[in-house]
């Protein structure tokens, strides 16, 4: 994740070199996005359910595992959030194979919400103990120079409170569909409530470091704009709408109402008037 700044970009005189270091770079730039390190979390929450205790919790230790080693391998340091990745899942794994039929019952009807909380509770965590957790991910990408400066810290601090809003609603979703609907399959405090704030904290993520590093660095109009950032979400209704329909998760008129509005809607925000292409900035 750049924060703020510009990469700093170095020349070889060989080929081969440069292939090596831009292969080494696309994996280490990976590596270097705080969506890495969640990435456990979302496969978990795609996993759970019924009968998937074992599976689920496997899956996800064994991906926070590997994105550990590869942190290593690839001489990148490991984040708080991924070695609580490690840790959660680890006991989870723990519980689960020596877990009773109460116990087992339990977490498969509100092991999703413990993971929302506890994810919440690492990223509030990280900010009261004034280490936001998308700090290390920041650093992996922008020069030392620039780690303690006030505008560095400010942004991180912005965009981790984003992630704690996005994680808080997150968790608010799932237990009112357990424990109000008594539904945990319930599309919406399921599925499309939970993933929503998700989606719009990793766009922010993207868009607002590479915004305040386009002003300062006096590209005024090739800075992504709040409108290039509300195109990036829109089509999200979209989707919503195909969902309901091929779910039945709300009358036919919605779904096609929110297919509609999310076309328009996205149209309008990456287009100029006149249909023209919008503008955009890669940043």
């Amino acid at each position: 994740m750049r924060t703020l700044v510009g990469t700093t970009h170095h020349s070889t005189t060989s080929d081969d070199a440069t292939g090596n270091d831009d292969q080494r770079s696309l994996v280490s730039r990976v590596l270097a996005n705080p969506l890495v390190g969640l990435s456990p979390w979302i496969l978990y929450s795609i996993v759970e359910g019924n009968g998937r205790l074992e599976l689920s919790a496997a899956l996800a230790l064994g991906l926070a595992l590997t994105i550990l080693f590869l942190n290593w391998i690839h001489g990148g340091t490991p984040k708080l959030l991924e070695y609580s990745d490690v840790a959660y899942f680890a006991g989870l794994a723990v519980v689960v194979a020596f877990a009773g039929p109460a116990t087992r019952h339990w977490l498969e009807l509100w092991g999703g919400e413990v993971a929302n909380v506890a994810l919440l509770t690492i990223a509030l965590g990280s900010i009261v103990l004034r280490m936001p957790f998308t700090l290390p991910y920041a650093r992996e990408d922008s020069p030392e120079e620039i780690w303690h400066t006030p505008e560095f810290l400010r942004v991180n601090y912005l965009i981790a409170w984003v992630w704690v809003l996005a994680f808080g609603i997150e968790a608010l979703s799932g237990l009112i569909g357990d424990a109000v609907l008594h539904n945990a399959d319930n599309i919406w405090t399921g599925w499309i409530i939970q993933t929503l704030p998700l989606i719009i904290a990793a766009q922010f993520t993207i868009w607002y470091p590479n915004r305040l590093e386009a002003l300062r660095d006096g590209r005024v109009e090739s800075a992504p704009t709040v409108r290039d950032f509300y195109g990036t979400v829109t089509p999200w209704i979209t989707i919503v709408g195909i969902i309901t329909l091929s779910v039945d998760g709300a009358p036919e008129i919605v779904g096609i109402g929110l297919i509609a509005a999310g076309i328009l809607l996205t149209r309008s925000l990456t287009s100029k008037p006149g249909g023209a292409p919008a503008l955009r900035s890669d940043g």
